[in-house]
């Protein structure tokens, strides 16, 4: 009988041990591991861009896409040829909705709509951006 209680008590105290060594190694991804820094950056992103990538269009065409993920409208640039375009800004609660219109004088031509969105997270940064031939 004292070694059936023996026996009993051994297994109960493995067991216990093995469950604590499985709840321990469970609890590991809660803590401030990698995946929480992960969880602080919302990636900029640059969508639906308007005339389409290579769409032939006409000088002075207006153009539009949306930004999402940017830390507000004063972090939102555009270029073309290197050179700051005018854009204008719609808040559409879970983006942005960008316009601007291709400089008249580029005809005959292709070019790159330029986009950089700056995030609160600069590694969440995003560049990017679309051709357009222009005609004359």
């Amino acid at each position: 009988m004292q070694i059936i209680k023996i026996l009993v008590t051994l297994c109960a105290v493995s067991f216990s041990g093995i469950g604590m060594a499985q709840s321990t190694g469970g609890h590991g991804g809660h803590g401030g591991g990698s995946s929480s820094g992960s969880a602080d950056c919302i990636k900029a992103k640059i969508s639906r861009y308007t005339p389409e990538h290579l769409a032939v269009v006409a000088p002075g065409t207006e153009f539009s896409f949306a930004a999402s993920g940017s830390n507000g409208p004063s972090h939102i640039h555009v270029s073309i040829k290197q050179q700051p375009i005018e854009i204008t800004i719609e808040d559409k609660d879970t983006f942005y909705l960008v316009k601007g219109k291709l400089p008249v004088e580029i005809k005959n031509s292709v070019v790159r709509i330029s986009v950089s969105l700056k995030s609160k997270a600069s590694r969440c940064d995003a560049e990017g951006g679309w051709l357009l031939k222009v005609s004359e």
